[in-house]
């Protein structure tokens, strides 16, 4: 069995205090750190190490990779860099810093692992609220009901959204790839 890094997200520092009362309440990071905990990890590749270095939790980097691609960092250095500048990284990552190559090793390992959890976490978001699709305008625009005929979906319909999903997802891995 491999061994794993401990990380604990909690664990407070000498500056800052604690990393999460740098964060607000409705910071994206908390949302992802949650949703990532309840992503199964039994999909994801854990090469076996026999000695060397302990490895960095698949969790732990699941997280990363998903709060980074939201927030537009696809490079792995860009996101290395990000782990030492970035509070919300440094929340998500339990202020660990994994290197690029580690980075860019466990996406190319996990690819469809990760493109399940991500589009598994964007289900999430989308049950809880988070994310919103369409515009809200207040400027006499008309905006149809939710039970009106246009808002409710039907089986096929839902089909489609979640197959465009997983290639709009598939696309944001190729760029992250490329970069």
């Amino acid at each position: 069995m491999s061994s794993f890094i401990p990380f604990d997200r909690s664990q407070p520092y000498l500056l800052p205090p604690d990393l999460k009362s740098w964060l607000p309440a409705d910071d994206m990071a908390h949302f992802v750190v949650a949703a990532v905990e309840r992503v199964p990890m039994s999909a994801f590749c854990v090469p076996v190490r026999t000695g060397g270095r302990a490895q960095y939790h698949p969790r732990l980097m699941l997280a990363l990779l998903i709060f980074s691609y939201a927030n537009g960092l696809f490079s792995s250095r860009r996101i290395e860099r990000a782990t030492y500048r970035d509070i919300g990284v440094r929340f998500v990552t339990a202020n660990l810093h994994p290197d690029h190559d580690t980075i860019a090793t466990f996406r190319r390992t996990n690819r469809d692992a990760i493109e399940a959890a991500f589009a598994q976490v964007l289900l999430l978001a989308r049950e809880a609220g988070l994310l919103r699709l369409g515009v809200v305008s207040i400027d006499g625009t008309k905006i149809d009901a939710d039970a009106s005929k246009y808002r409710s979906l039907r089986y096929d319909r839902i089909r489609a959204l979640r197959e465009q999903l997983a290639v709009d997802i598939a696309k944001l891995m190729d760029q992250a790839e490329h970069a």
